[in-house]
């Protein structure tokens, strides 16, 4: 009787291949997707070193931020101050560096303030409906009846004139640390209170989708209780919305933290900004335009890397996406 020939190892190989594939946790799978969109990757870097910089700004920076070195006002690039310097003779590029803090925490700190107040409202809204997800959604419509930066304005406005007038109580420990921070308190607490409304209305929405669905159904069947299905099931399927969304909401709140400066509502000098830095130089642009070139590069490539990790993160989240 003639023997059956073994199965090619080429055969078994690409089938034991073909099964490693297919058993990938999702994580792997997103990672490996997120890894193929290059230009994700390069901001990915870029957002690291820049954020590497902003923690270790003392460490990496060649003089203080407010440092100053009269003889040397609007000096050009040298070995002794590589950008130049400003009209009061600090360094472009401690200024430069020390300002990546500002705008990343607000970036950062405003995304996550957001997050906590959107998601769980998003969340609840969407599940249970009824009267607080019709007071929500008219919430959402009056407040995008008015244009984004003016009301970030306004607030911001109403919070350096009102923090200050505080004597005791909680919100006296609200205007001691904006305070310490330069302002970047209020900052960031303006843009929560009107950021959050997006989230909110995502979350909503994927809840909406999501709470038909089998596995929510028979947990329901099942006796679980509203706040576990909420947690366990619904909000781990509206986590890819989420973190596309909070990638997002960075560059948009870097770029009002940047107008808020430029307009002198945001941080308070001499702690430096890049947009406080870019309307310093607006007088000077035509004999030193290296003093709004310099922000205005550091400003766009930040942008541009946070919408990079944003646009991977979105193909690497989105199943429809991936190959």
């Amino acid at each position: 009787m003639r023997e059956s020939a073994p199965a090619s190892p080429p055969l078994a190989a690409m089938g034991a291949a073909g099964t490693r594939r297919r058993r990938l946790p999702p994580s792997a799978r997103a990672l490996r997707q997120f890894l193929r969109h290059r230009m994700a990757v390069a901001g990915a870097v870029c957002l690291a070193l820049t954020v590497a910089a902003a923690v270790a700004a003392p460490l990496v920076s060649p003089y203080g931020y407010a440092q100053q070195d009269l003889l040397a006002t609007y000096a050009p690039s040298s070995p002794a101050h590589w950008l130049g310097t400003d009209a009061l003779g600090r360094d472009l590029l401690s200024r430069l560096i020390y300002g990546a803090r500002v705008s990343m925490s607000v970036g950062l700190t405003g995304a996550v303030l957001v997050l906590l107040i959107g998601v769980p409202i998003g969340l609840v809204a969407g599940y249970f409906g009824g009267k607080f997800d019709l007071l929500l959604m008219r919430v959402v419509d009056t407040v995008y009846a008015i244009p984004y930066l003016l009301l970030v304005v306004l607030l911001q406005t109403f919070f350096t004139a009102f923090l200050p007038t505080i004597r005791g109580g909680p919100l006296r420990w609200v205007n001691v640390l904006n305070v310490r921070t330069g302002g970047v308190t209020a900052i960031v607490v303006a843009l929560a209170l009107v950021g959050w409304l997006d989230v909110a209305r995502i979350v909503r929405g994927q809840t909406l989708v999501v709470r038909g669905r089998e596995f929510v159904l028979s947990a329901r069947g099942l006796g679980a209780s509203d706040a576990r299905i909420m947690l366990m099931h619904l909000l781990p399927n509206v986590a890819a919305a989420v973190v596309v969304a909070a990638t997002l909401l960075v560059p948009q709140f870097v770029i009002a933290e940047a107008g808020l400066s430029f307009l002198g509502l945001g941080v308070q000098p001499p702690a430096p900004s890049w947009g406080i830095m870019i309307a310093d130089g607006v007088d000077a642009i035509e004999s030193y335009p290296l003093l709004v070139i310099a922000p205005g590069v550091a400003l766009a490539l930040t942008l541009l890397s946070l919408n990079f990790v944003g646009d991977g993160l979105r193909d690497a989240l989105d199943p429809t996406m991936r190959r």
